[in-house]
């Protein structure tokens, strides 16, 4: 085994197990707290989690087995195919959802006082169901085309061209036979181009646009609010001829941070799904040219980068906001609440009551339990 391999493994591992661990608990934040459910915005971070829990289940252990073991076929042909079916819909399905988070991003930012009239559960729903429709088309069409298998050149079972062509034009020549199996070949990869070029422009592409769209139009808006907070504030520190200089000094670094705290979270935003996506999408569509050599290792890379975006997105987009947090630290405090209570019954059953209140109640909670 290579060492490459080895770190590649490795890799797999530690996206697989963050990622099952970060996106079950935002499916958990969102069972329990029901402000996250209030809002449209929690069914697009639940489907996201959802995606990316199911491919790192589906997908991530069958490319850390093709690592281990050099296997050309992890967990059989059939399986397979069903993860390539998986990872094609369900990849599809995480970039349009990110897309239509964005959307609803700039909603909120540029409509605050009618968001949620404008953005309802029945229209999240509706760009969900547009969301799963066009990735079940993509994933069904590689599947009736027998497009779907192991990648030798990924480790991963995703979309790949059928290695079988027909033999309807066998010949007695051998010339002509090979002959005739290069044209196929050539026939048969035109089409897989073709579907290839269409699926990454219409998912990554597509949703790369609305995020740069959306985003920018969120920057420039919040930009515009930094002015007018910066001006009202530079009139008041004008006012306030007295203030002491280290307030005046926090006031101008609050400005400051201000201006950088928008900026910083659209750059999150648009640079994990670019330096996620991109790779592996550029080295997918440089594939369909034979004379442009591509490294395996180079090619296992950008396959871990696409699936790293599983275990980013629920920190980019879930957990490190103020209602994800809150529900975290509630759960929390459950748990603890409830381990704490068990402890106190245990305690008193070994040791007796420890209050007045409690001895006197005693005895008729005997008496219930003998009843």
């Amino acid at each position: 085994m290579h060492a490459a391999d080895v770190v590649a493994c490795v890799a797999v591992l530690a996206v697989l197990v963050v990622s099952l661990l970060s996106n079950a608990l935002v499916l958990t934040c969102f069972a329990c707290s029901l402000e996250i459910r209030r809002r449209a915005a929690g069914l697009f971070t639940l489907n996201l989690a959802t995606c990316n829990l199911l491919l790192a289940v589906t997908n991530m252990p069958l490319t850390v087995l093709a690592l281990a073991s050099g296997d050309a076929h992890p967990g059989g042909d059939a399986l397979c195919a069903a993860a390539a079916f998986l990872e094609t819909f369900l990849s599809a399905n995480a970039m349009l959802t990110v897309a239509a988070l964005s959307v609803d991003g700039w909603m909120a930012v540029v409509f605050p006082l009618s968001y949620r009239s404008r953005v309802r559960h029945r229209d999240a729903a509706l760009a969900l169901a547009y969301a799963w429709a066009h990735s079940a088309c993509f994933a069904a069409a590689a599947a009736g085309l027998s497009w779907l298998g192991y990648h030798g050149l990924y480790a991963s079972c995703t979309l790949r061209v059928s290695s079988t062509f027909s033999s309807s034009s066998s010949s007695p020549s051998t010339t002509s036979s090979s002959s005739s199996s290069t044209n196929s070949s050539t026939f048969s990869g035109v089409p897989f181009a073709a579907f290839t070029v269409a699926f990454h422009a219409l998912t990554f592409l597509l949703s790369l646009v609305v995020l740069c769209v959306a985003y920018l139009k969120v920057l420039r808006v919040a930009r515009f609010h930094c002015k007018r907070i910066d001006v009202i504030t530079m009139q008041t520190l004008v006012l306030l001829v007295d203030i002491h200089p280290s307030v005046r000094q926090r006031c101008l670094e609050e400005q400051r941070r201000r201006r950088q705290r928008a900026a910083r979270k659209i750059s999150t935003f648009i640079g994990t799904f670019v330096l996620c996506f991109a790779p592996y999408v550029i080295t997918r569509l440089l594939e369909l040219w034979p004379a442009v050599p591509i490294n395996q290792h180079w090619g296992v890379l950008c396959k871990c980068l696409a699936y790293s975006k599983a275990a980013c997105d629920p920190f980019v987009y879930s957990l490190l906001r103020h209602q994800y947090r809150k529900a975290c630290t509630d759960i929390i405090n459950r748990i603890l609440k409830r381990r704490s209570m068990n402890s106190s019954e245990e305690w008193q059953r070994a040791n007796g009551p420890n209050t007045v209140v409690q001895a006197m109640e005693l005895p008729a909670m005997m008496k219930e339990c003998t009843t």
